[in-house]
């Protein structure tokens, strides 16, 4: 079992990198292995909707090819973004648009892995919602299972305000998130999904 760990922030150590690596040491206290990969200076050109990719490949040959192969391998994803104008960072939308290779022709290469979000913002409803939708909308494209940070506090995901080591509240919603992600992971893994 592996899970996949993607910072959206441009920022290598600020706090969406402090809030996802939090998450990915509690899956790892739960015995499964993790992957981190940040976008922070990554060169991953947009998706100019040439669908190319309907033959099984992406024309475009950047920093997307190495994310592609751990997406593949992993079973479950934690896409972690700051919020920005309100949504996901530009470096995870665009992350996101160049996996239409995963769906086109049928494929759904992404299916039935387990996918959830975390979303960091500098005010308490400074956009997280929105960001966790579009992280939620993405996993459901893909035909993914999209997990919520569950009881007690059970809303899209995980949301930090402010900067991460300080936000009690908000790691505790990370750590939720974290385990939910564990528990569905080794639960599809028993079913033999």
């Amino acid at each position: 079992m592996k899970i996949l760990g993607i910072c959206g922030s441009p920022h290598p150590e600020g706090s969406t990198a402090h809030a996802l690596r939090h998450a990915l040491a509690s899956i790892e206290a739960q015995g499964i292995e993790t992957v981190y990969i940040s976008l922070a200076g990554k060169d991953i050109t947009p998706c100019d909707g040439c669908f190319a990719c309907r033959t099984g490949e992406c024309v475009h040959e950047d920093d997307m090819t190495p994310i592609y192969d751990a997406l593949r391998g992993c079973d479950g994803l934690i896409l972690a973004s700051p919020v920005y104008m309100g949504l996901v960072s530009g470096q995870t939308k665009v992350m996101m648009d160049r996996t239409v290779v995963f769906r086109t022709g049928g494929r759904f290469e992404l299916g039935g892995k387990v996918g959830a979000g975390i979303a960091c913002g500098g005010f308490r409803n400074g956009g997280q919602e929105l960001t966790l939708q579009c992280m939620h909308t993405f996993f459901l494209q893909q035909d993914m299972y999209a997990i919520a940070d569950g009881p007690r506090y059970s809303h899209l995901g995980a949301t930090i305000v402010g900067r991460a080591e300080e936000d009690e509240v908000g790691l505790r919603t990370v750590e939720n998130l974290a385990l939910r992600v564990a528990q569905a992971v080794k639960q599809l893994r028993r079913l033999g999904g």
